[in-house]
């Protein structure tokens, strides 16, 4: 028997593993890349894998666990706790996290190119199909370029599927550059993708990409474009916001495949589940977290605007945390004085399942998005930007989001403060769906923010550092090009 050696090509990083003792029996029928992308169930499939690379909750729990404890408003416990010192380097095992991310980023990166490389050669296929799934690999793509950039800056750019060590050689490219690539994708997705898909948010729709436009020109200032793009999924009129008369009425949006604000969300089932709820709870935590064991790692940071100075009658305060559970009586006792709080939105159901929807753009965005943007378009905020603000802040009352309230921000307010109002209802909207951090970066806020809770962020922390893996395989990036501290 002889050693073989096993290459997986993953984006730009690779991994080589070896195995010995492998049979020499060569197979006779077997399925290669030529002779798969044969007709339309085969470009499905081999979609169906890009997709799987963005599941369970968002390219994996390191994402969640990376973008959460990066933010002002959350604390990190056990192994995640020095990511939340923000004076500091991140430590080996946090940085393995950076590195688990991006590989599975240009994983996703490099199955979207298998499609986009081999679906047009297709002939058993609909024009319509192909037209589809070239779309929805081109919204792929940008999706995780788009992480990519805002965690790391400049990165190779892979337009090409990677299919042996020779294709490992990509330099580092300007940040303009890979945004212009993030545009182009996703102007590309929005052309070919369907205009609705229903109930199957799993799957990119033109709202998506409309979405995803938005967010991307909010990024880089383009701020017409991004107040156009949300005005376009705002008056299609397939959205609405999901009725809240009391804190539970937010597992709506949630915890059902129907919601009427689910514009592209991950599905999880009985045989997929998230794993947020293991961070979020204190082992079986009831009524919170039955039959599922916790490892209980995030915490609110009591000190941030999720503390005392979040009012107590928004509805979104008593959703999002909570500080009693009950005991082996079904009594309701307060949590341990040592940690006194704790986060609800994501929990397990009466049987421990944990099959939520796990959003990655839904309506409320929308409207704070056209808010932020006409805002700093116009240099203030005009009547509609109010309003759609307002509409946010009377549903997280209980109130009728399209009437006016008492709860209403006034009118007259000059922009930084306008702004200053966005950040507030999307960090309390927002909470624990990976919003917090990469909006304190890209308003250019994030040291005023760890500033007020007494708090260090150092520029070092601005940025994931480059994978070893990536610098020792890819001839085209050295230790010289590392992000600053690593």
């Amino acid at each position: 028997m002889k050693k073989i050696g096993l290459l997986v090509i993953v984006g730009v990083g690779v991994w080589l593993t070896a195995c010995q003792n492998m049979l020499e029996e060569v197979p006779m029928d077997f399925v290669s890349r030529n002779n798969y992308y044969r007709n339309e169930a085969d470009a499905q499939g081999a979609l169906n894998g890009a997709y799987s690379s963005v599941g369970k909750e968002f390219y994996g729990i390191d994402n969640f666990i990376l973008s959460e404890l990066h933010s002002d408003l959350v604390l990190g416990r056990g192994s995640q706790a020095p990511i939340s010192n923000m004076d500091q380097l991140l430590d080996q095992q946090n940085i393995g996290r950076t590195a688990n991310h991006w590989f599975r980023l240009y994983e996703s990166i490099n199955r979207a190119n298998a499609v986009l490389a081999n679906v047009p050669s297709i002939t058993d296929i609909s024009e319509s199909a192909s037209t589809r799934i070239l779309a929805e690999a081109h919204f792929l793509r940008a999706l995780a370029y788009f992480e990519l950039v805002r965690g790391w800056g400049a990165v190779p750019i892979k337009t090409s599927e990677s299919t042996d060590l020779s294709d490992l050689e990509s330099p580092r490219r300007p940040e303009n550059e890979v945004y212009d690539l993030i545009i182009a994708d996703a102007e590309a997705a929005e052309i070919g993708l369907l205009p609705a898909v229903g109930q199957e948010t799993g799957q990119a729709s033109q709202s998506a990409a409309k979405m995803l436009l938005a967010h991307v020109y909010l990024t880089i200032g383009d701020w017409q474009a991004a107040a156009a793009k949300a005005e376009e999924v705002i008056t299609n009129g397939q959205y609405t916001l999901v009725a809240v008369q009391e804190p539970d009425d937010f597992y709506d949006i949630f915890a059902s495949n129907t919601s009427s604000e689910d514009i592209m969300s991950v599905h999880h089932s009985d045989v997929s589940q998230s794993e947020i709820t293991n961070f979020l709870h204190m082992g079986n935590n009831l009524p919170y977290n039955y039959s599922s064991t916790g490892f209980f790692a995030w915490l609110p940071n009591a000190n941030s605007m999720i503390g005392e100075e979040w009012d107590d009658d928004d509805l979104r305060k008593p959703f999002n945390l909570y500080t009693e559970i009950q005991n082996a009586a079904g009594q309701w006792v307060p949590l341990p004085a040592t940690t006194p709080v704790l986060f609800k939105k994501f929990i397990t159901d009466n049987s421990g399942l944990r099959t939520y929807s796990v959003p990655v753009y839904r309506y409320a965005e929308t409207l704070l998005f056209y808010a932020e943007a006409a805002c700093r378009a116009e240099n203030g905020p005009s009547a509609l930007a109010l309003e759609r603000l307002n509409m946010i802040r009377r549903r997280a009352y209980g109130y009728n989001p399209d009437v006016a309230s008492p709860v209403d921000y006034p009118s007259g307010m000059q922009e930084d403060d306008f702004i200053d109002a966005i950040m507030q209802e999307r960090a309390y909207e927002f909470l624990i769906e990976r919003r917090r951090w990469w909006d304190l970066k890209r308003i250019g806020k994030a040291k005023e923010a760890f500033a007020a809770i007494g708090k260090t962020l150092i520029d070092e922390r601005l940025l994931y550092p480059i994978p070893e893996n990536e610098i020792n395989n890819n001839p085209a990036i050295g230790q010289e090009n590392q992000n600053p501290g690593y």
